[in-house]
């Protein structure tokens, strides 16, 4: 977002959906929804809002559900707040962000394990050939050199 004035609104429309979401809608569907991250275009005109769902993926899918029939009062609400001529249409996207994080840190445990396991190994490993190949042949001095 280059444009500072779109970074501020896309603040403000965060904190204003954010915060009519915890005052809660009529929608049973609705579950612990959190709002992620607010993108807004240049001239201002759509908004797309990321957003996380705690529980399972039927909770998911009723709550991308609810927040979907919910669209067109949330962006009433923005607008009367947010105080400007014209309201950004709203578009509501999963976040794929907790997911990907979690991935991320299972293959990183993973990771941790096998290291540890490849330094136990290597406590107990012995040298397949001499201790120091590369040592000294012998303390005799090569042919026509002193000691």
């Amino acid at each position: 977002m280059s444009n500072p004035r779109a970074g501020k609104v896309a603040e403000r429309i965060q904190q204003i959906i954010a915060r009519r979401l915890e005052k809660g809608l009529r929608d049973p569907r609705l579950g612990f929804v959190t709002i992620t991250d607010v993108r807004v275009t240049g001239d201002i005109q759509h908004a797309s809002v990321f957003y996380t769902v705690y529980g399972n993926e039927e909770e998911q899918a009723d709550s991308a559900a609810a927040l979907k029939a919910a669209t067109g009062m949330l962006r009433s609400e923005v607008g009367k707040q947010l105080g400007t001529r014209l309201t950004p249409t709203l578009e509501f996207i999963h976040d794929e962000l907790p997911e990907s994080a979690q991935h991320l840190n299972d293959l990183l445990a993973e990771a941790r394990q096998r290291d540890e396991a490849a330094q136990a190994l290597a406590a107990n490993a012995e040298y397949a050939g001499e201790k120091d190949p590369y040592g000294k042949l012998s303390d005799a001095a090569p042919e026509g050199e002193e000691k």
